[in-house]
């Protein structure tokens, strides 16, 4: 008897959920099966996928063969990593690091490529918006604060002007005094 490792369909319709199965090769898709080895959720974001690792591996070393999409799963999750470095006579801690890096991996990659949701798109706006205003608030107080010091500047500038027109005005009022009380002495 041929054993092969599929999907069997469940859930209802329109809405899928697959369940991972040994099942004999010529028994149809949904009939008998063996034995349930997990479950696959395509609907959810992202994917979830439950399964049985030491009984997939089970029956993987005793001759089942994986369909192109379980092989796939089974690929995703680690399950072939593992059962490769077993094969290769790896230490069980060292399989168990490489699986959960492999995981690891494939967790980060998925969230970098998750989809952007409709609110995550208006928060990113909402904050570049902010952002903008933020910064043309700085340059507009910037601008403030050079008028006001060039006020300033200004404003003691005719102070300077104006206390060196006094003392002119009264070096002239002292010339003159000085000329009056020369000619008054001569």
């Amino acid at each position: 008897m041929a054993v092969k490792i599929r999907l069997r369909r469940m859930g209802r319709k329109k809405k899928p959920i697959w369940a991972v199965v040994a099942a004999d090769s010529r028994a149809p898709r949904d009939g008998r099966f063996i034995e349930d080895l997990g479950r696959y959720y395509p609907l959810e974001e992202p994917a979830r996928v439950e399964l049985k690792d030491d009984r997939i591996k089970h029956w993987l070393k005793v001759g089942a063969q994986p369909t192109d999409t379980v092989r796939s799963l089974l690929s995703q999750q680690g399950v072939l990593l593992g059962l490769h470095l077993e094969y290769k006579g790896g230490e069980p801690d060292t399989i168990a690091e490489a699986v959960e890096a492999h995981q690891q991996y494939r967790q980060d990659k998925l969230k970098a490529s998750a989809k952007v949701t409709a609110s995550e798109l208006r928060q990113q706006a909402l904050d570049a918006e902010e952002k903008a205003a933020a910064k043309v608030e700085a340059e507009l107080l910037e601008k403030r604060k050079k008028a006001a010091v060039a006020a300033a500047e200004a404003k003691a500038r005719e102070k300077e002007a104006a206390a060196e027109k006094e003392a002119a005005a009264e070096k002239e009022v002292a010339a003159e005094k000085e000329d009056e009380s020369s000619e008054e002495s001569a």
